[in-house]
């Protein structure tokens, strides 16, 4: 079954999660909205986006260095209460967020954050390149939509494939850890350091 894009935000706006499990959830229950918001309670997303609405004003700095010396990232992770925050399994999460953003070089946390500039840089460069393809100029405007779409995922922290494991991404690591772990997590803000 076929499941529209309007579906697919009417849930999303009920719930809160993610645009891709809500297509998932929609998959599963037929397109069924209050089927797959069932769904979505029974795998416990929905649970974390209800939670993700809370304040974080405890958190840890968390820090890793390459082996090399040459990367070193700080990651200000926050979550609701100072329990969690010297909980172990918050503290490895600030850990393997740490040492992603040391192997993956986002830009930003989310793709709404990506600067303006930079998408005005790169849309001159994919304008110039379908040029040069010969792309007819009625299908480059959904060319140029879909590269700044695939362009701001790939600079998101948020969006990048979690280097320790492929098949999530850091969105869904950090809803499986606000499932566990019973509180709202925000990555509130990151540095990268490189020679």
């Amino acid at each position: 079954m076929d499941i529209s894009l309007d579906q697919i935000k009417q849930l999303r706006e009920k719930t809160g999660v993610s645009m891709m499990a809500c297509k998932k959830a929609l998959t599963e229950s037929n397109g069924d909205i209050e089927k797959a918001m069932e769904y979505l309670r029974k795998k416990g997303e929905a649970k974390a986006a209800e939670r993700s609405e809370r304040g974080t004003s405890q958190g840890i700095v968390a820090a890793y260095i390459h082996g090399n010396s040459k990367i070193g990232v700080l990651v200000k992770l926050g979550c609701e209460t100072d329990f969690v925050a010297k909980n172990d399994d918050f503290k490895a999460l600030g850990n393997d967020i740490a040492m992603h953003i040391a192997a993956m070089n986002p830009l930003v946390i989310n793709p709404d954050d990506v600067d303006e500039n930079l998408l005005e840089k790169e849309r001159e460069i994919w304008k110039e390149q379908l040029a040069n393809e010969g792309k007819p100029e009625n299908i480059i405007d959904n060319i140029m939509q879909g590269k700044e779409k695939k362009f701001k995922e790939e600079v998101s922290l948020l969006k990048q494939p979690f280097v320790k494991d492929p098949e999530k991404t850091i969105e869904q690591l950090m809803v499986e850890s606000i499932n566990k772990i019973g509180e709202n997590i925000q990555i509130v803000e990151f540095s990268r350091y490189a020679f």
